[in-house]
């Protein structure tokens, strides 16, 4: 599962951390800390959303 979680990580967190990104830089912050703020946020955010998902794919 640690594989598949690792997998399905690379592509929720780009996406999240753009998706923050995005947020950050729509709301009027374009400085580099929020944007670097933002981007962590969203990766650290996709560990728990990439395992929950590869725990779904593999409880089937």
């Amino acid at each position: 599962m640690f594989r598949l979680a690792s997998m399905l990580y690379s592509i929720i967190a780009t996406s999240l951390a753009g998706a923050g990104v995005i947020a950050v830089l729509t709301a009027g912050y374009d400085t580099l800390i929020p944007i670097l703020v933002a981007a962590g946020i969203g990766a650290i955010i996709a560990i728990p959303v990439a395992d929950l998902i590869a725990r779904e794919i593999t409880r089937q």
